[in-house]
């Protein structure tokens, strides 16, 4: 893959054999990052683990302490006080029944998290094929499907973001903008990898951790000492 000249100019700055130690790792992916939109902070976190055993999943969600810098728009799947609930706390769309058919027929999908209360994951589970391929599927495990809807949007508007493995079982999660101070980042960071290392599965052998390397959206990729972790 051929890079552009920034692109090129960014990576000299990288010594590529050496593990940085988190802070000095998000103060270069700020210093490398040469896009003219304010690029997003990500981490890819290689684990060991094998996510085709169920007891080696690795999913949950944390709450960036500085948000993420995005606005998220919120869809809630919901009935009766809990529909009132939902537009009350500022969720971006509310509904039921109604839905499917926009989503399912209309390929509607302006929505960035979907939560459900638990008696509505009859009619969610009808839009599986839409939904679990682009990873918006609600799930207990990351606060999505709960009877507490004002909660659950707090936190998403908030910053809370979710953390799963890919099918590589390669965790890839934003950390924040390249716009925030190197403090806010670090704060986002610490808290992320916190939820993280809680996350190990416990009949896990062997290393955990394998790498972790933060880059900008553009930019290239600092590889993180796994060691503090």
């Amino acid at each position: 893959m051929k890079h552009g000249k920034k692109y090129t100019e960014a990576a000299k700055q990288v010594d590529r054999a050496t593990m940085y130690d988190p802070a000095d790792a998000l103060a270069l992916v700020k210093k490398t990052a040469t896009a003219k939109f304010d690029e997003t902070v990500e981490a890819h976190i290689r684990t060991g683990c094998d996510g085709r055993h169920a007891e080696q999943q690795v999913r949950g969600a944390v709450v960036l302490p500085n948000g993420t810098g995005k606005s998220v728009k919120v869809l809630v799947f919901a009935k009766g006080d809990k529909l009132n609930e939902a537009e009350a706390a500022g969720a971006d769309f509310v509904g039921g029944e109604d839905l499917i058919p926009k989503i399912q027929g209309e390929g509607w999908l302006d929505f960035d998290v979907v939560v459900a209360t638990p008696d509505m994951m009859g009619v969610v589970g009808r839009l599986g094929k839409v939904l679990g391929p682009k990873g918006l599927m609600p799930n207990p495990k990351a606060g999505t499907v709960t009877m507490d809807v004002t909660k659950a949007i707090n936190d998403i508007k908030a910053g809370k973001i979710e953390y799963r493995l890919d099918k590589a079982n390669i965790i890839h999660v934003p950390v924040g903008k390249v716009s925030f101070t190197e403090e806010q980042l670090q704060q986002n960071f610490d808290a992320l990898m916190g939820a993280i290392v809680k996350a190990k599965p416990s009949s896990l052998k062997g290393q955990y951790l394998r790498s972790i390397t933060l880059t900008s959206t553009m930019g290239p990729g600092v590889k993180v000492n796994t060691s503090k972790f």
